[in-house]
């Protein structure tokens, strides 16, 4: 039953793939995909989290499997006014179609 589950998700979302490498950047698009909107994330949080974790990393490989769980654990034990402070592009923000509160 694990290997046809596996080959499903493996099939419909091929970055969950447990043997394949996956960028800064595609661990952002999964994460923020599968989150919900108090759990996104940017590339500045994920360098800081990188960083504050750097043990928990073996090369630039951004594992959904490995990392996902580790990060959103972090994410949820920063303070909410020092979460508040790291703000996501612009860019994002448009693409979403939410608007940046002042």
């Amino acid at each position: 039953m694990y290997q046809s589950l596996q080959r499903f998700l493996n099939k419909e979302h091929p970055l969950i793939a447990t043997s394949q490498k996956t960028t800064k950047e595609e661990f952002l698009s999964e994460h923020n995909r599968l989150s919900s909107l108090n759990l996104q994330a940017t590339i500045t949080l994920l360098s800081r989290f990188k960083a504050e974790k750097a043990s928990i990393f073996k090369d630039d490989n951004w594992s959904i499997d490995k990392l996902r769980r580790p990060f959103i654990l972090w994410l949820t034990s920063l303070p909410s006014k020092e979460r508040g402070n790291i703000k996501p592009p612009k860019a994002s923000l448009a693409q979403k179609g939410g608007k940046e509160k002042i």
